[in-house]
C-alpha cells in the first residue's frame, strides 16, 4: 500500500509499506481523510524524539472499516477515532479522563499512523459517525476536540460567562482557527486572533469573522483581556499572554513548541491569574465534537484544503514555508 513516510528531518516520502495486520479486537480502516497536525509538523522538523524517521505519521482521520476482529464494528462502518490508545483501568481512565492515561500509546507515534491507504487500530478507540456526516468534516474531530476540551476547562475557571469575556487567541493555526469558530458559535463577539502569517489572518477574518492582529507590528494591549488562549506555546507567546491578561483573568496554555520558559510569577500571584494547561481531549470530548461538527458549530469548513496523499510531501513543505492560507490540509489516500 502507499504511505507517506517521515524519512528524515524536513523530508517526507511516498513509499510502499506492507498492508497492516490486526491483533485481537482490532480493525483495519480504509483511510478516507487525514489531517496534517502541528505535532506532525513538529516531528517533520526533527523536534520530537518520540517520532523517529521511518514512521508513518497521521492521527486525525476518518475512514471505513474493511476488516474487523471486533464484534462491535462491522465491515462498512464509517468511523473516526481517538488516536490515544488507553488502558481503561488506571485511575485517570476510570475517572473519565483517559487523555491522562498512565499507560497510553498513540497512533502515528508508537504505531503506524493514518498517512496511508490503510491502517489498523484497536476497535475500542473508534467512534461511529452519523449517517449524514461528511468524511472530511469527521477528520477534523481530533483537532476540534482539542479546542472543545480547552474551552470546557477554561469555562470552569472564568468568573463571568464566556460570552461576556474579551478574548485573545494567540496563534491562528488549526487549533486557533477551530477555537475561534467554536467561541463565535458560543456567542463570544469580543474576540481577536493574533497571527503572524498574513494569509492566515485573511482566512480567519473571512471564516471566523473576528478581529485579527499581527503581533510583529502591533503591540500587545496590556491588561486588556479576560481570557487568553495560547495556541503556540513559545517563550515569547507566554510572555505576551501574561502581558495581555487582566487581573483575575484566565490563561489557557494549549500549544507547546517550547518545553520550558520563564513566566511572570509576580503577576500570576498579585493579579490572581489562573494559568491552565490542557492535553488533548477525553473520549467524551471527541463524541461531543462529532456532534458539533455535524451540526455546523464550526461553520462551513470552507477554509480547509484537500490534497491527494501523493501530494503530501509538498503539503508539508507548503505548511513549513507558510505558503498556504489554510490552517488545515487534509490528505486523501484513497
Amino acid at each position: 500500500m502507499k504511505a507517506l513516510v517521515y524519512t528524515n528531518p524536513n523530508e517526507m516520502q511516498l513509499l510502499e509499506r506492507p498492508y497492516p495486520t490486526m491483533d485481537q479486537d482490532e480493525v483495519i480502516l480504509r483511510i478516507d481523510s487525514v489531517g496534517i497536525c502541528g505535532s506532525d509538523m513538529h516531528a517533520y522538523h526533527g523536534h520530537d524524539p518520540r517520532r523517529k524517521p521511518g514512521l508513518v505519521l497521521g492521527h486525525e482521520f476518518s475512514g471505513v472499516v474493511i476488516e474487523s476482529l471486533s464484534t462491535n464494528f462491522k465491515k462498512g462502518s464509517r468511523v473516526t477515532g481517538n488516536p490515544l490508545i488507553t488502558c481503561g483501568v488506571c485511575e485517570y481512565c476510570v475517572q473519565g479522563r483517559n487523555n491522562l492515561c498512565s499507560n497510553r500509546t498513540m497512533v502515528g507515534m508508537t504505531r503506524p499512523g493514518a498517512f496511508a491507504e490503510y491502517m489498523s487500530i484497536p476497535a475500542k478507540t473508534l467512534i461511529t459517525l452519523p449517517d449524514d456526516m461528511a468524511m472530511d468534516a469527521a477528520a477534523l474531530t481530533e483537532p476540534a476536540a482539542t479546542a472543545v476540551h480547552a474551552i470546557n476547562l477554561s469555562m470552569r475557571a472564568l468568573h463571568r460567562p464566556i460570552q461576556e469575556c474579551r478574548v485573545l487567541i494567540i496563534g491562528g493555526g488549526a487549533i486557533g482557527m477551530l477555537t475561534a469558530l467554536l467561541l463565535k458559535h458560543f456567542g463570544v463577539n469580543d474576540l481577536c486572533v493574533a497571527e503572524t502569517n498574513a494569509l492566515r489572518r485573511e482566512s480567519i477574518r473571512l471564516h471566523a469573522e473576528c478581529k485579527t492582529s499581527d503581533p510583529i507590528v502591533e503591540a500587545i494591549i496590556e491588561n486588556h483581556y479576560d481570557f487568553v488562549i495560547d495556541c503556540v506555546g513559545t517563550k515569547l507567546t507566554r510572555k505576551s499572554a501574561f502581558e495581555s491578561i487582566k487581573p483575575g483573568g484566565v490563561i489557557m496554555h494549549v500549544g507547546l513548541q517550547d518545553w520550558a520558559s520563564e513566566i511572570d510569577m509576580r503577576k500570576l500571584t498579585l493579579a490572581e491569574i489562573t494559568l491552565l494547561g490542557t492535553y488533548t481531549y477525553s473520549t467524551a470530548d471527541l463524541i461531543a465534537t462529532v456532534n458539533y461538527l455535524n451540526q455546523g458549530a464550526f461553520g462551513s469548513l470552507a477554509w480547509v484544503e484537500k490534497r491527494s496523499l501523493d501530494d503530501g510531501a509538498n503539503a508539508f513543505d507548503d505548511l513549513n514555508r507558510g505558503n498556504t492560507s489554510s490552517a488545515k490540509i487534509l490528505l486523501k489516500p484513497n
